[in-house]
């Protein structure tokens, strides 16, 4: 009975150390399954990551080429009122009165907003003219041109305009830019610390400061050029001969040319001959009664006969030895 016990006993034993050692297998597979599982999420979670920044900055270089893209494409689709234009205008009216219609074409530019930027008037007869340099607000440019072509009888007209907006960008760029190196400059100013190092950042900040006032003034001129047109008025009398007529060559018209040149210069040669004249009658005759006076005072003596010379003595004859 105690050999069949302990028998009995020895099975149960072997039986719980197998199940034991299956039950640890089991749980050393499933450990090392989760394992695997775990590393695999752990290097994706790394990999996705470390692609976060990637795709993170190609985002954003791509928004920003799209944003400079759109820049461009709005700064070459601009409406023609948002672009900086310079009108220049030139024309040529003929009037009855000079002085009454650059009385009229002075109002019609203050009545604009503008002003007179200069007045040059020539005789005041029917062959007088006036040329007035109008400066009136771009928007009235055209405006102010069909008002003035109806002082008068038009004679010629001549509009330009010029388009510097890339100009005018340009110039603001590079100001902020200037700006930007002035500031940093004074920056570097506040923290030298030798006499070289103050000298040779004074003499840096002068040149930037020079090169952003430049630049500055340029953007000034820009901003008047482009406020306020200009307009240069020609009002010419009912007798003011034209200037514009074509230039013409060949041999009749240098032939023309050349008579015109040498009635000219005679016209002057004799113009100093006559003021001439006086003077060489005034001189010339007392001169010439001199010279005749001189002339018989030197015939005078002439015509007295030669006084002869005694003859050379005779040498005395020797007597002969």
């Amino acid at each position: 009975m105690t050999t069949m016990g302990a028998g009995m006993d020895g099975k149960v034993v072997r039986r719980h150390g197998t199940l034991l050692a299956a039950t640890a297998l089991a749980a050393t597979l499933v450990l090392t399954g989760c394992g695997a599982g775990d590393d695999s999420g752990s290097k994706d979670s790394a990999g996705s990551a470390a692609e976060a920044p990637a795709k993170a900055g190609e985002a954003n270089r791509d928004a920003a080429a799209e944003a400079a893209g759109a820049a461009g494409a709005g700064a070459a689709d601009l409406r023609v009122d948002q672009r900086a234009i310079i009108y220049t205008g030139t024309m040529r009216v003929q009037v009855d009165d000079v002085d009454a219609a650059a009385r009229e074409a002075t109002a019609v530019a203050t009545r604009a907003g503008g002003f007179i930027g200069g007045d040059q008037r020539r005789s005041a007869d029917a062959d007088a003219v006036a040329e007035l340099q109008l400066r009136v607000p771009a928007p009235k440019f055209a405006g102010v041109v069909e008002e003035i072509a109806k002082l008068g009888r038009q004679q010629s007209r001549e509009i330009n305009t010029q388009d510097v907006t890339e100009e005018t960008v340009d110039l603001d760029a590079r100001i902020t830019s200037q700006r930007a190196r002035v500031d940093s400059a004074r920056r570097l100013l506040t923290r030298a610390t030798s006499i070289t190092d103050l000298v040779s950042l004074e003499n840096e900040l002068g040149r930037r400061e020079a090169d952003l006032a430049s630049l500055e003034a340029k953007k000034r001129r820009l901003a008047d050029l482009t406020a306020l047109s200009t307009i240069t008025v020609s009002l010419a009398g009912p007798a003011a001969m034209a200037v514009d007529e074509k230039a013409e060559t060949g041999f009749l018209v240098g032939l023309k040319g050349g008579w015109k040149a040498f009635v000219a210069s005679l016209t002057v040669l004799l113009t100093v001959l006559g003021a001439l004249l006086p003077w060489l009658v005034a001189l010339g005759v007392p001169l010439g009664v001199l010279l005749v006076v001189l002339r018989r005072r030197r015939k005078i003596p002439a015509l007295v006969g030669p006084v002869s010379a005694p003859p050379p003595p005779v040498p005395a004859a020797r007597s002969a030895p």
